[in-house]
């Protein structure tokens, strides 16, 4: 009895392991229309679907968002009150969630004493096994952080227990923080030639600061008529005593024109009067004077590394924590695992674990020091993996965003292994991606569109792999895609010489890259290819530079103020009308009262979810009602904001509305595929990649000879790839020389000329292992890169 009973139990699932579905059901965020799929757990599900088809909003805004405000209100009110607030997304309903990590493309922080090292907690490690094993000995883990100075106090501490009595007591902590850079590695200077020029005197209008002007301008005067220096002799000609009251002087009253004022030192006031305000909030002029005039130099105390002298001198064998954290982290990881001392076994195997993850990972070739600032969206993405591929955490989600940006086609194999692992320890794992390659491992995929903006929003596939590839959807049909390779190449019209370029890990590279055609720049990642441009090609007046770093704005931005558009819109609208253009802005006087023209009142509820609430005077469309009453071609300010990029180029084109300025700006956006953009959109709400296909728009009305572009597929769908191209070759075509930094073989293909850096990474790489044709790349297959593209071109 009791073996049939225990065999009926074994056929009926228990009720725990129902719950293998997270349904959605009426998801309603950004541009979704009532969204309703069910994605299986512990499984890899990939969501696909043109830039703006709402994938992120479906992945990020409504299942991680939902998920993580529900573990943050398991806290106590609190503890909730010291985190951020997060409002429940628009959905009906969402059942059967789990604990979800975000692993996303932020940029880390740009703090410079962020590191690699210490943002995986690699540092930590590093720094306990030195103080065990480091000799000679200095002190505690902290005696080897750059992030914590020493400290000594002594003085008298009452002691309020029993008879009080005053206790004399010292407190000493040791740190291992460069006490010249604070533990930056670089130093700020300011360089003296861009102030003024030495050849002239005061009186002749030495000053070459923005606004300085020698005849009228206050502060030059006192300077001037200070009676510490000739106003009328070259600052050249100063002697010793005069230049260090020139610039160096403390603050005294001096009577200028039968005025009190206060004389100070060049150099103090240029530090109050510039230096000390955020550079982004300045006018544009202002911030490349001081892009020009402040240099940041490597700290000749600590020559870079940031510690002090007592945490250099401590070593295991022949390296101190600075070299360990130089090394490689492939080299680092050898050196760990040769280390075999019994009382820190447990900490050398969590060490060698987690450097063993950065070589697994692709990431074998930075070192602990790099500051985390400078990793690339892709890298820093990886990096933020390192965290969770040795966790012992199941039944999890995990969320992803795009992981294969930044990887030649070489590591997209290594980073498809890791995807797959995760969900082999009974996670669920969810990836927005692009790629062929990882929505080939999928079990799972979910196909969003069928175009981007207003457009999409809708589920227009769910199944497998193979469904996707046999449905008529925009993914299903580009999904096999291969570009081939140019029968005819162009001919350049000239080289941009790079000789003996050593930035970072380049090997004294010299190369001549082709100008008046389309150049492509590849190469595993981390082989050089950033440095050898970025590094080399001098940014002058005839370069325009479209990076990766990301857009500044805030909500209040949106694509109409971030490309220069409502400057012509607002002149047209107040020459219709016959009134002042800052009616026509929605951050000056024509705002709403009531929101400060941001179209929604934000109620802070302290430790709950804030709520945001459209304004009710002005409906949301952030404007004064007398400023609506204005119209240019039947359309008030609202209305046009509200337009698609496709709509409003048509409106401004012809009749009454015609405005030639935002026109060609109108054109720049649809060229590069945001015509389904609205022009009021926040700028917060836009994807990774049509922000980057933003700042390409806006830089294709400089006047600039070369364009170098770092990755412009980046978020890209494959059926964007083809405009993308045709985008470049308009502007070859046009007189441009293009460069471009890519990894995607289309890009390869269609290119006229590539250079190809490796053979690996890091201190493997920084070689040119190929210059030529697409074609003869392919016939050559000599690279990694070779290999990969004949494989694409099915050569």
């Amino acid at each position: 009895m009791s073996s049939a009973r225990g065999t009926d139990q074994q056929a009926v699932p228990h009720v725990a392991d129902s719950h293998d579905l997270i349904r959605v059901h009426g998801a309603r965020e950004n541009n979704l229309k009532d969204v309703s799929i069910e994605i299986p757990k512990r499984r890899l599900t990939v969501f696909t679907g043109v830039s703006g088809s709402g994938k992120s909003s479906l992945v990020f805004n409504t299942i991680a968002a939902e998920s993580q405000r529900l573990i943050n209100e398991t806290y106590s009110a609190f503890v909730q009150g010291f985190m951020p607030t997060l409002a429940r997304p628009e959905v009906d309903v969402l059942d059967g969630l789990t604990t979800a990590i975000i692993v996303d493309q932020q940029r880390m922080g740009a703090d410079p004493r962020s590191t690699v090292g210490t943002a995986t907690d690699a540092n930590a490690m590093l720094r306990i096994l030195f103080s065990r094993l480091g000799d000679p000995h200095i002190g505690p883990p902290s005696a080897y952080s750059f992030n914590t100075a020493s400290v000594r106090a002594s003085g008298a501490i009452t002691v309020e227990r029993g008879n009080k009595k005053a206790v004399k007591a010292t407190y000493e902590r040791t740190g291992g923080m460069c006490t010249n850079c604070e533990g930056r590695g670089k130093v700020s200077d300011i360089d003296l030639s861009q102030l003024y020029d030495d050849s002239k005197s005061l009186s002749e209008g030495a000053f070459t600061i923005p606004g300085w002007k020698s005849d009228s301008q206050w502060t030059v005067q006192v300077y001037a008529q200070s009676g510490f220096v000739d106003p009328d002799k070259p600052i050249r000609e100063y002697t010793e005593k005069e230049l260090r009251d020139f610039l160096y002087g403390e603050p005294v009253k001096v009577k200028v024109g039968g005025v009190n004022l206060t004389y100070e030192g060049l150099i103090p006031k240029i530090q109050k009067s510039f230096l000390s305000k955020d550079k982004e909030a300045m006018q544009p002029h202002i911030r490349a004077f001081v892009e020009r005039a402040v240099t940041f130099t490597t700290c000749p105390e600590c020559d870079g590394t940031r510690l002090s002298e007592g945490a250099r001198s401590s070593r295991i064998g022949k390296l101190s924590i600075a070299d360990a954290c130089a090394m490689e982290i492939r080299d680092l990881a050898e050196w760990v695992r040769a280390l075999d001392d019994p009382s820190v076994a447990p900490l050398l195997t969590a060490l060698r674990d987690t450097l063993d993850s950065f070589v697994e990972i692709g990431l074998g070739y930075l070192s602990l020091d790099r500051p985390a600032g400078t990793l690339s969206g892709g890298e820093a993405q990886r990096v933020k993996m390192i965290r969770h591929l040795g966790s012992s955490l199941t039944d999890t989600t995990y969320v992803f965003d795009e992981p294969t940006i930044g990887l030649h086609p070489h590591d997209i194999q290594r980073m498809n292994d890791l995807l797959l692992r995760l969900r082999d320890k009974g996670n669920t794992v969810l990836v927005v991606e692009h790629k062929p390659e990882t929505i080939a491992i999928a079990d799972h995929v979910v196909d969003l569109g069928p175009g981007a903006g207003t457009e999409g929003g809708t589920v227009c596939f769910e199944g497998t792999v193979e469904g996707l590839r046999a449905g008529d959807t925009v993914t299903g049909r580009h999904l096999d895609d291969r570009a081939s390779l140019k029968e005819t190449v162009r001919e350049p019209t000239g080289t941009l010489e790079i000789r003996d370029a050593t930035t970072h890990n380049l090997q004294g590279v010299d190369v001549d890259v082709p100008l008046g055609v389309l150049c492509v720049v590849t190469g595993v990642a981390g082989s050089g290819k950033s440095s050898l441009i970025h590094g080399s090609v001098p940014a002058g007046a005839d370069v325009v530079s479209v990076d990766q770093s990301p857009i500044k704005g805030s909500r209040r931005s949106n694509p109409a103020t971030y490309t220069g558009l409502l400057d012509p819109i607002r002149k047209a609208f107040a020459k219709a009308n016959g009134v002042k253009p800052a009616l026509f802005s929605a951050n000056s006087e024509g705002a709403c009262p009531t929101c400060n023209g941001a179209g929604v009142l934000y109620t802070d509820l302290a430790m709950m979810a804030g709520v945001a609430t459209p304004c009710e005077d002005c409906e949301g469309k952030r404007f004064q009602p007398s400023v609506l009453e204005y119209r240019l071609g039947g359309r008030d300010i609202s209305e046009v904001l509200a337009m698609s990029v496709a709509r409003a180029e048509e409106f401004f084109g012809t009749g009454e509305a015609r405005t030639p300025a935002a026109h060609k700006i109108l054109d720049r956006l649809a060229d590069v595929g945001l015509g389904y953009l609205t022009l009021g959109q926040p700028l917060t709400t836009l994807s990774g990649g049509e922000r980057q296909r933003l700042k390409l728009a806006t830089h294709m009305g400089d006047k600039g000879g070369v364009y170098v572009l770092d990755e412009p597929t980046t978020g890209l769908h494959l059926a964007d790839v083809e405009q993308l191209l045709g985008l470049l070759d308009r502007l070859v075509d046009a007189g441009k020389s293009v460069i471009v930094i890519e990894h995607h073989q289309a890009v390869m293909a269609h290119a006229d000329w590539i250079i190809d850096l490796g053979p690996g990474a890091g201190h493997d790489g920084g070689r040119i292992v190929f210059e030529g044709t697409p074609a003869d790349l392919v016939a050559d297959r000599s690279t990694l890169t070779g290999e990969h593209l004949a494989a694409y071109v099915g050569a």
